[in-house]
């Protein structure tokens, strides 16, 4: 009888060779358009923002116009034509864009800064100013004049999306009979570039939601997403760009607390202060600083229902570390093992294992470009000691280095090292330190076909073992028609991270979907598509035991009023290896060394967000563990 680590191994082989077929078999390759271009001219002109575009440099200013539709289709210039401009002086980048529109009834969902741009019409920019084809600068505008900006990174993945960064710039909209006009003002202090750079990369994107259309100036394909930053075009300067002037900022703040206990008579009085600093470092470093932070104006969390055995991710918002967050966040597997994680500084567990928080004395990061190649990012805080609570005082420290390779791939190396300040009689040993070293190479081809990650990370610790390793080899090819993934990922029992995220270790992890799309030539379906995903877990010290998998059937439905249908069946096992209580309030916890299997049904509805009145509803039926499961939900909505 063959035993479980042998067929494991086949299993893992089987997979190998499939994916080395497939990869060789597949040549087709989407071909870019021709590159763009266009000129911003130097003006020495007073440029009012008032919506007009009457200035005497608007009037001969080069524009860029001639987008071609992202949706319902790729092959065809838009219906309604959208032109920008750029000027510039020696502070602002001005931006003018008109805008053909079918009627004044735009459709925007929000008059909150930094709205959802998929929700809204819209038209915005990003500005790669390094032309390394992994990072950018968002800035966004609706016809009623409200804002947003975001940092891009990794790319122009989802998961480089970041509408935490925010900057100070100038809008002003005006909306006539049949078009709109956006003026606005970018100051050059708000984002970063190299001194005498004559050229930089743009992309320019529109979403008409009221004709159900969306648009950019550079060619992109649907299977592609728009904020891809491997479809952008040139920026000609007519002169070099001078010095990047990020402004000396300075932030403090006096938090005053008081109260009183009228059973006991007692008063407490607190007064807390302290501030951030931010410094420019050359033309693309940052320096930031923070004394003694208050984060009492940060954003709060969204609320959720967490029923699964693992920690939820949730995303930082704390300004001190938001900018080029992605130098130290985007290291590992996003969705099994990040060796950092800015959210575990700042908080501790206490001697009852309570999660509070934990004050920060201070704390210094440095980030940014070092030349067109290497990108550096170096974070050193301190978090103060509670001995009443079993709480160390720890430095905590990261250093990372990102080097550009090829067309837009890119390899990393990080240290990470967390220590306890002082010897402490309450402290384990094993808790004295915390050490991770580690490389991922990021893989991006030019026109975003071959995308994948490859990293090996290690754990340092007293009484280390011989392992505590963590890896990963993933690669997914993406067409307009077929799209294939991969993934390995390998985390040892004894890997650890104290300042990441890591849900789960002692793990093999193999997963595998393929998905095709089709494009029906009539009737109201614009694009509708089938996936199949296959997902196992084994534990090595259980023979190579599986412990989990998840069979799932997808298929996705987008109509041509952008409304939209899924339907999903999964099947899913899961050997349970501890005892599990999903309501985490001392119910009656489901049993371990026990296997559950369990099957769903979900379909998912979201109406067009062109009409003033939208809903979506989803329903799921099914099981769950050793229960039934039967769930339904939705939204009505109706925009004033």
């Amino acid at each position: 009888m063959k035993s479980k680590k042998a067929v494991f191994l086949r299993e893992i082989f089987i997979q190998v060779v499939i994916v080395n077929a497939i990869l060789f078999m597949s040549t087709s390759l989407f071909a870019q358009e021709s590159e763009r271009s266009i000129s911003v001219k130097f003006t020495d002109e007073n440029i009012n923002l008032d919506g007009v575009l009457d200035e005497a440099s608007w009037q001969t200013a080069d524009k860029g116009g001639d987008f071609w539709q992202y949706f319902p289709t790729d092959t065809t210039l838009t219906k309604l034509p959208t032109e920008f401009k750029l000027l510039y002086n020696d502070h602002f980048l001005y931006i003018g864009i008109r805008g053909e529109a079918a009627s004044d009834k735009y459709v925007v969902s929000s008059l909150r800064r930094d709205f959802r741009g998929t929700t809204s019409d819209n038209v915005t920019l990003m500005f790669d100013t390094f032309k390394d084809g992994n990072t950018a600068f968002l800035f966004g505008m609706t016809p009623y004049g409200v804002q947003r900006e975001a940092f891009i990174s990794q790319g122009g993945a989802i998961a480089g999306f970041n509408p935490n960064w925010d900057q100070k710039w100038q809008l002003e909209s005006k909306m006539y009979d049949g078009y709109f006009i956006f003026e606005a003002a970018i100051p050059f202090s708000s984002i970063k570039f190299r001194e005498g750079e004559t050229e930089w990369r743009v992309q320019c994107y529109r979403w008409d939601i009221g004709i159900n259309e969306q648009s950019a100036w550079s060619h992109v394909p649907q299977n592609q997403l728009l904020s891809s930053l491997a479809f952008m075009n040139k920026m000609v300067f007519e002169k070099p760009l001078g010095k990047s002037r990020t402004p000396f900022a300075i932030i403090p703040y006096i938090n005053a607390l008081t109260s009183k206990d009228f059973e006991s008579g007692i008063t407490d009085s607190k007064l807390k202060f302290g501030g951030d600093a931010k410094v420019a470092i050359g033309n693309s470093m940052n320096l930031d600083i923070t004394v003694n932070p208050d984060f009492s104006n940060v954003e709060v969390d969204d609320i959720f229902t967490n029923l699964t055995r693992f920690e939820v991710f949730l995303p930082e918002k704390r300004q001190f570390f938001i900018d080029n967050s992605d130098l130290f966040g985007s290291f590992g597997s996003s969705r099994d093992a990040i060796p950092f994680f800015s959210r575990r500084i700042g908080l501790a567990r206490d001697n009852a294992g309570n999660l509070i928080e934990n004050r920060i004395i201070g704390g210094v990061r440095l980030s940014g470009k070092l030349n067109e190649d290497w990108r550096l990012g170096l974070l050193n805080v301190q978090t103060d000691e509670d001995i009443n609570k079993s709480i160390a005082s720890n430095n905590n420290m990261m250093l990372a280095l990102q080097k550009m390779v090829f067309a837009r791939s890119n390899i990393g190396f990080f240290m990470i090292n967390r220590q306890a300040f002082k010897d402490y009689d309450f402290l384990d040993s094993k808790n004295e330190y915390n050490r991770v070293l580690g490389v991922d190479y990021n893989l991006a081809s030019s026109n975003d076909v071959w995308i994948g990650k490859f990293y090996l990370h290690k754990s340092f610790q007293p009484d280390d073992t011989k392992g505590n390793l963590s890896s990963q080899a993933t690669v997914t090819y993406n067409t307009r028609k077929f799209n294939y993934t991969t993934d390995f990922v390998y985390v040892d029992k004894d890997f650890r991270s104290d300042l990441g995220f890591i849900p789960r270790t002692g793990f093999y992890k193999s997963g595998n979907s393929a998905t095709y799309n089709f494009y029906p030539k009539s009737g109201s379906i614009n694009r509708h598509s089938i996936q199949a995903l296959a997902l196992f877990y084994w534990n090595p010290d259980l023979d190579f035991k599986k412990t989990d998998h998840e069979f799932r059937g997808t298929w996705d439905v987008e109509y041509k009023d952008r409304s939209s249908l899924e339907v999903q069946y999964s099947n899913h096992y899961i050997f349970l290896t501890r005892d599990f209580d999903p309501t985490r309030s001392g119910g009656v916890p489901l049993l371990s060394n026990k296997t559950y299997s369990f099957n769903q049904l979900t379909s998912t509805y979201q109406s067009s967000l062109s009409k003033l009145f939208t809903y979506n509803a989803e329903t799921t039926v099914g099981q769950y563990y050793n229960g039934n499961v039967f769930a339904t939900g939705g939204l009505l909505a109706y925009r004033v």
